[in-house]
């Protein structure tokens, strides 16, 4: 089954080789194949060899458009000669399907740069774009200004597309679930549901002591508190942990998933830091590393920006993220620093995972009552990290982001933990600082910092920094 599903507009002009047209077609049918990506186009005998460059035919392509809205994520313009720019920018007004748009250029070789065989596609691609702009469609560009299809940097390019397109088409429809009230000692996660909504991104609000009751109704012989504790030893050993607590952890995840089921919610930010200790005796970091890794990310501090953050990169890299806390330096190294928390990350950033408490917050609570968070240290990994907030004073959501490496380097540590090396370290800090970004930071173990940077600055309309 395909990935994902495109438009495919291909630009003609009539003093120009029809035949150019017709091969651009066949290709592209084929690069499709290949990166196993759905093409919605044009057959070729439903307009001139299935271009466009009549109004007439720009209806026809957004007839079909339309006809596949809900599952078109975006368009891609080939441009196997100059194409004409008017038909390109009335089929994407006409189909107004509001996706992101890919725009494509021919090379021509210096072999055939006779009448029959030049494509002039150069200075085409640059009067598509100005046309796109006079009409305020929101369009991308290849990474260089003209390549074939069947150029591998192309492929690439087109792939990293249909990331931004998966990006998007996410945020603008994300559903995340608000657990319990923001921990009094966090001013650093409060956040603008209204500046949210605004956007297409949507919270729902749960009280933590309705879910806290479900749990305590639920006994150990339930058959869907044993089918839990089943899931949640054949995730991570339990190791030291008691019983009790294995049987309290189990709960608290049952009531979670009943949740997030009846609510279709893509993701959640739950109250944790001495409520749920207090309360109900242990962590819920087993179950929100749970979620994550089965890519329905979960952040702790009711951090709903935080956990928005990890979806927007879950949707980008296709793994899971995490959410960590900027924690410490590492020995006198200005580009390395510490990522930590009490246990929460996915399996994916923890082979040596294990289900431990937390020493730090049971200074306060308890060790007893802490049980359900994971230890673990992230080895060497590709990083991608940033954070999505909304800046209230502003009216805006602000973004920053950017790539570097996870590292082996030593560390003797408990919780959740990892060395990251950052170009330029103390000047994102100071960016940081300076911007009024929270603590919490999300990493992603891929290179993604283009496409998020693409998908939330051009196309969401937010404020991005890319370090």
């Amino acid at each position: 089954m395909a990935t994902s599903t495109l438009g495919v507009i291909i630009g003609n002009r009539d003093f120009f080789p029809d035949s150019l047209v017709e091969k651009a077609r066949i290709e592209i049918i084929e690069v499709f194949e290949k990166l196993n990506i759905k093409p919605i186009l044009l057959d070729s005998n439903a307009t001139k060899l299935g271009g466009v460059e009549t109004y007439k035919e720009a209806q026809k392509c957004a007839d079909l458009f339309k006809k596949h809205q809900e599952e078109i994520m975006g368009v891609l313009v080939l441009l196997p000669n100059f194409g004409d720019e008017k038909g390109v920018a009335d089929t994407l007004k006409l189909a107004n399907l509001n996706v992101p748009v890919l725009i494509q250029a021919y090379p021509d070789e210096l072999t055939k740069m006779n009448v029959v065989n030049r494509r002039d596609s150069w200075c085409g691609k640059i009067s598509v774009c100005n046309n796109l702009y006079q009409y305020g469609i929101k369009y991308s560009l290849t990474s260089q200004h003209v390549m074939s299809p069947s150029d591998p940097i192309f492929q690439k390019d087109l792939l990293d597309f249909t990331a931004v397109c998966r990006v998007v088409k996410g945020m603008r429809n994300v559903r995340i679930g608000a657990i319990g009230a923001r921990p009094g000692a966090f001013n650093t996660v409060r956040y603008s549901e209204k500046i949210l909504q605004r956007h297409g991104i949507s919270v729902t609000t749960f009280d933590l002591s309705e879910i806290l009751g479900k749990a305590n109704k639920l006994t150990a012989e339930d058959t869907k508190v044993k089918a839990h504790l089943e899931s949640i030893n054949a995730y991570v050993a339990q190791g030291k942990t008691p019983n009790e607590a294995m049987v309290q952890i189990a709960k608290l995840d049952v009531v979670l998933k009943e949740y997030m089921e009846e609510y279709a919610l893509d993701a959640t930010a739950i109250q944790c830091w001495t409520s749920l200790q207090q309360n109900y005796g242990c962590n819920v970091c087993t179950s929100m590393s749970i979620m994550s890794e089965n890519m329905l990310p979960s952040a702790c501090e009711v951090d709903v920006t935080g956990t928005l953050s990890m979806y927007a990169m879950q949707l980008a890299s296709g793994s899971p993220s995490a959410l960590v806390d900027w924690n410490n330096n590492y020995a006198d190294d200005p580009e390395k620093c510490v990522l930590f928390h009490c246990g929460n990350w996915a399996k994916s950033f923890l082979p040596d995972i294990q289900l431990s408490n937390a020493p730090i917050l049971g200074t306060s609570v308890g060790v007893e009552n802490t049980y359900g968070a994971l230890d673990g240290r992230t080895p060497a990994m590709p990083l991608t990290y940033g954070r999505i907030s909304t800046d209230d004073p502003k009216g805006i959501i602000k973004v920053y982001i950017g790539e570097g490496e996870l590292t082996n380097d030593e560390l003797n540590t408990f919780g959740n933990r990892a060395v990251a090396q950052i170009p330029d370290l103390q000047g994102l800090m100071q960016y940081v600082c300076k911007n009024g970004f929270e603590h919490h930071v999300v990493m992603n173990a891929s290179k993604t910092a283009a496409i998020l940077e693409e998908a939330l600055g051009n196309y969401m309309g937010w404020e991005v920094y890319k370090h």
